[in-house]
């Protein structure tokens, strides 16, 4: 234990020190000094009731993107739902992804423009960027492969598996942001 807590005091010491490191304190102490800062601020303190009203927004959507998107991708990898139509179950929930989204940022939004030091400066916050932007991506491209044919080809298969993994590893990531002290302990 005593060496993993060395190896995540090394790559915390590392990325403070790196140019996205600072380029993302910058853009937190931009964000931090900004009016809309002092605006969201001021409302999730003053209107009752907002901070987990956002919050149930943010898990609300997480839960209409997750369970639409593990339909599509178990049905994709043949692991769930055999009697059903991918396209018709395609139909059906891809809607409620593209329509969350949305939602999803602007919630999750509020709370880092809230507080952006926590935010930028969470490697774990980064990774959560990076897995979300992967999982975006391929849930668009086997959307598009699998508007082209109703076959199920290898390609719809393994950007099915990028797209299962990397929306649980967003989720993960996001529960794992107020964690980030105890994997990357301050110095």
């Amino acid at each position: 234990m005593r060496r993993a807590n060395e190896i995540f005091r090394v790559l915390r010491c590392a990325d403070k020190h790196s140019i996205e490191a600072r380029m993302f304190a910058e853009i937190a102490r931009e964000i931090n000094a900004s009016r809309l800062h002092d605006v969201v601020v001021e409302l999730l303190r003053n209107v009752w009731g907002l901070p987990p009203i956002v919050q149930t927004v943010h898990l609300l959507s997480i839960a209409a993107v997750m369970s639409s998107i593990v339909l599509i991708d178990l049905k994709t990898l043949g692991w769930a739902m055999p009697n059903q139509s991918l396209r018709e179950m395609q139909r059906r929930l891809l809607p409620w992804t593209w329509w969350s989204l949305p939602l999803l940022f602007v919630s999750g939004a509020v709370f880092v423009i809230a507080r952006p030091g926590r935010y930028f400066v969470n490697p774990v916050f980064g990774l959560k960027l990076a897995l979300l932007t992967v999982a975006v991506v391929a849930t668009f491209a086997l959307q598009r492969v699998q508007a082209q044919s109703d076959a199920v080809r290898t390609p719809a298969k393994l950007l099915a598996a990028v797209s299962l993994l990397a929306w649980l590893g967003v989720v993960l990531a996001g529960r794992w942001i107020a964690y980030a002290d105890y994997l990357f302990p301050p110095e």
